[in-house]
C-alpha cells in the first residue's frame, strides 16, 4: 500500500521510495500510479477505471514526494502551476565533494541524450538544448559528506543530477553522473522533501513533506 502524505477529492501525494517507478514504462515493473489507483479503488469502492493524472514525476532511483491528481480539472490546473513556476519544489541531496560556493544560484543548458538516457551540460545554449536553473545551499555536513537543500527552478531530465555533476559535487550513489560506487538500495540520495503551491480548487495554501528514508545517514545532518 503507498504511503499517503496528503488527500482529498482533488489531489493525493504519496511518498515514493527509491526503485519505485513513478509512472509504469515498458520494463513492465509495477509502478507506483498504479498502487495509488488500487488504494484508491479499494478505498472509495470504485468500479472500473480510476482516473489518477500524472502532475510530475521523479526518476526512478530518486525518492520523496510525488503528487498525482484525482480530478482531469485539477490535473489540468496543477500542469499549468508547474509549467508557470507556481509550485516550490524542495530538495535534499547528500554529496560526497563540496560544491564551489556555501550558497549558490546556477544556470546551464541542457541537452537530453535518448539513446544512453542521460542528460548533457552545456554552459552555453546549444541545439535543442534547454535552459535549466536551481539554487542550493549547504544545510549540513558530516564526517564525509554534505547535505544541499535545493530549491528547483525548472523541471528538466535529470536536471539535478546532472548540474550537480556538473560543478563537481554528484549525488552519491549516482554512477550515472559520475559518483564512485552504489548506494545499497540501488538509489541515489536524493529526496523530494517539499512541495507547496496553492490549492487549485480550495485556493488554500499547501505543503507537503516527505519523510527521510530510512537509514541513519539523512539524520546525522540535524536537518529540520
Amino acid at each position: 500500500m503507498p504511503e499517503i502524505l496528503y488527500e482529498d477529492n482533488h489531489l493525493i501525494a504519496v511518498n515514493k521510495r527509491a526503485s519505485e517507478l513513478s509512472q509504469g514504462d515498458k520494463s513492465g515493473d509495477i509502478s507506483l500510479d498504479a498502487g495509488v489507483k488500487k488504494y484508491l479503488a479499494e478505498k472509495y469502492n470504485k468500479p472500473g477505471e480510476v482516473f489518477l493524472g500524472v502532475v510530475h514525476r521523479l526518476d526512478r532511483p530518486v525518492s520523496g514526494v510525488i503528487l498525482y491528481a484525482r480530478t482531469s480539472k485539477s490535473l489540468r490546473r496543477m500542469n499549468e502551476m508547474f509549467r508557470s513556476s507556481l509550485v516550490k519544489k524542495i530538495y535534499l541531496a547528500i554529496v560526497k565533494e563540496r560544491p564551489p560556493e556555501n550558497e549558490a544560484t546556477i544556470t546551464h543548458y541542457l541537452k537530453r541524450n535518448g539513446k544512453h538516457n542521460k542528460t548533457l551540460v552545456f554552459d552555453k545554449e546549444v541545439k535543442e538544448s534547454k535552459k535549466a536553473s536551481l539554487t542550493y545551499r549547504i544545510a549540513g555536513r558530516s564526517d564525509r559528506f554534505y547535505l544541499l537543500e535545493i530549491e528547483l527552478h525548472s523541471g528538466r531530465h535529470h536536471q539535478i543530477r546532472a548540474q550537480l555533476a556538473a560543478i563537481g559535487s554528484p549525488v552519491k550513489g549516482d554512477l550515472k553522473y559520475g559518483f564512485s560506487r552504489s548506494n545499497e538500495n540501488g538509489g541515489i540520495s536524493l529526496l523530494a522533501r517539499k512541495l507547496e503551491f496553492v490549492h487549485p480548487v480550495k485556493k488554500e495554501n499547501i505543503v507537503i513533506t516527505a519523510p527521510f528514508p530510512e537509514g541513519d545517514l539523512w539524520k546525522v545532518f540535524n536537518y529540520e
